[in-house]
């Protein structure tokens, strides 16, 4: 690589088979890079197609310290939270879960989809709080597709999920500064991407892209940029291309990831597995099911 071009990182996702065929390709953490801005886990799930009896069923478990984001492109999912939040999400909206002290969910598929084949495929994140919030109260956010803002150009589409961009904000109640855009191109259609924050970081999710002298990339890759880059990206072959362009201003310090929790403080993430042991933490309404704690079977990794 060049000292002339845009790109930090090349970070290809690991892909894991969580149980039928359900697979799913993690760009954040990797090896090459633990966070972009405040985005500290970045999962593409699917495409799958459950039978007539299927589905999602993520049991009930919890998080602290992060807010997480879901984003799909097909599909549903049910969400449950401790809170007594009961909401289904639908392709192009956005559930924002803010974790904070303490907060426990599932994401399951509903009983009447599975009477029927399904299909499901998006995006999870977890964003980290910064310090001051970290211990906030949880909460939970959902913003329909027709709330959220569209930038429009020719053979162009960018809806700001979350955050800032382009001077267009986004509802969705964050806490840092950073964004999380949904960008379709047409083909030959052209996507400027500016140095809005000094991490900032292209996830190809369909398609093909060119950027010019840094290539020309295909799906499944997250394309970090260097601090002050700017680039355009370009949609290469015959058929539409759709990006996530996501980031935001570093985070005060390094975060910690253990299972599902996240935090600035190591002693913090082993009272959450404490509290969790005891099961401490505030239950999921008509939820029953109980995940013991992983590290009680096998170390836990930290990502600093």
């Amino acid at each position: 690589m060049t000292t002339n071009t845009a790109l930090d990182v090349i970070v290809v996702p690991r892909t894991r088979d969580l149980g039928g065929g359900f697979d799913v390709r993690r760009a954040l953490p990797s090896a090459e890079r633990r966070m972009v801005g405040p985005f500290v886990f970045f999962d593409q799930f699917g495409p799958t197609v459950f039978s007539a009896g299927k589905g999602l069923d993520v049991r009930p478990h919890p998080h602290i310290g992060l807010a997480t984001v879901t984003y799909l492109f097909d599909g549903e999912i049910l969400h449950r939270d401790s809170l007594g939040t009961v909401q289904p999400i639908r392709p192009g909206e956005v559930n924002w879960m803010t974790a904070g002290c303490g907060i426990v969910h599932s994401e399951r598929t509903a009983q009447e989809i599975r009477q029927h084949e399904s299909s499901l495929s998006g995006l999870q994140c977890w964003v980290a709080l910064p310090r001051a919030h970290e211990e906030t109260e949880p909460g939970f956010m959902h913003a329909s597709a027709d709330e959220l803002p569209v930038e429009e150009g020719e053979g162009i589409s960018a809806k700001i999920v979350a955050g800032r961009f382009s001077g267009k904000q986004s509802p969705v109640p964050v806490l840092s500064d950073m964004f999380y855009v949904d960008v379709q191109l047409q083909p030959g259609a052209r996507f400027a991407v500016p140095a809005e924050y000094d991490e900032q970081a292209i996830y190809v999710v369909q398609g093909r892209v060119d950027m010019g002298r840094d290539g020309v990339f295909d799906a499944g890759r997250l394309l970090v940029l260097k601090p002050g880059a700017s680039v355009t990206l370009a949609c290469s072959g015959a058929s539409a291309a759709r990006v996530m362009l996501l980031g935001g201003e570093p985070m005060e310090g390094p975060r910690y990831v253990t299972w599902n929790f996240v935090s600035s403080s190591r002693e913090r993430i082993e009272q959450a597995k404490q509290d969790w042991r005891d099961q401490a933490f505030p239950k999921v309404p008509e939820e029953t099911e109980f995940i013991p704690l992983p590290g009680d079977v096998a170390p836990p990794v930290d990502y600093p």
